[in-house]
């Protein structure tokens, strides 16, 4: 993960990468077969572990809000060039021309992410934490927002530091959410 983070893709030979973790090429050919596989599998392994905070923050004491607002911090890039990001951008970019089982596997990172949102938005209304909305229609917008300051605080965009991501979150969600 680090590796592709710091070079890409485009920057990462097997041999490379294979020198680098004491394998050979052919042995990272063998378990992967391309680097596009290696790639998506790598994002798989960092999605889990991402997964597993997502899942303690949903089981956790405190309000939805709380939970919301860890939500938020777990989904933002920690700044330019974050590895788990840079993987996101690397497969995002090569969707295009991806097979049906790449995509089924990229689709089902996408959709915990959604359900987890859901889940929180859900409880939230429920508790009167939070306006009536729609929790999948709000959690599909919510997420393009995230995605989209994402991407500017993961390329490293002047102005769209992680800081002042979550600030313009955090003000998103008290003028659409908190009654």
């Amino acid at each position: 993960m680090d590796t592709i983070a710091e070079r890409g893709l485009d920057g990462l030979t097997m041999a490379g990468l294979g020198r680098q973790v004491g394998m050979s090429s052919g042995h990272l050919l063998y378990y992967f077969r391309t680097k596009d596989e290696l790639l998506l599998r790598t994002l798989e392994w960092s999605e889990g572990r991402l997964g597993a905070r997502r899942s303690a923050l949903l089981s956790g004491p405190g309000s939805a809000r709380e939970r919301l607002d860890g939500y938020v911090d777990v989904y933002v890039p920690e700044g330019p060039r974050d590895p788990h990001w840079t993987l996101w951008l690397e497969v995002w970019n090569r969707s295009q021309n991806a097979d049906d089982d790449a995509r089924a596997r990229q689709a089902a990172i996408e959709g915990a992410w959604h359900r987890d949102l859901v889940a929180i938005l859900a409880e939230g209304v429920s508790r009167g934490e939070f306006r009536t909305v729609d929790p999948d229609r709000f959690a599909t917008r919510m997420r393009a927002l995230l995605d989209g300051f994402s991407v500017h605080v993961a390329v490293g965009i002047p102005g769209t530091g992680r800081g002042q991501v979550l600030d313009h979150v955090g003000e998103f969600i008290a003028q659409t959410l908190i009654p």
